[in-house]
């Protein structure tokens, strides 16, 4: 799949990893609370894929905060760049 907007799938992976490591989650169990593969954990860190809404949305509620409040900081780190 073509990253048209590589800014912003960056933005996502960084902000990801940052809140997945500030919960204290390793990707292995990131994936087992949200029913999902570490290795695609770990595609989502690394900028090797995107997610769908659902994704985005299970992995928000596994790391204690809104959909709303996690793309709020995806524009805020794709604005600084």
């Amino acid at each position: 799949m073509e990253r048209k907007n590589q800014n912003l799938v960056a933005a996502y992976a960084k902000i990801l990893r940052e809140k997945r490591r500030a919960a204290g989650l390793s990707q292995e169990e990131l994936a087992f609370r949200t029913d999902l593969s570490m290795s695609y954990i770990s595609f989502l860190e690394t900028c090797r894929r995107q997610p769908t809404l659902t994704v985005m949305d299970a992995i928000c509620r596994e790391l204690g905060m809104s959909l709303a409040e996690f793309i709020v900081e995806v524009e805020r780190q794709v604005s600084a760049a």
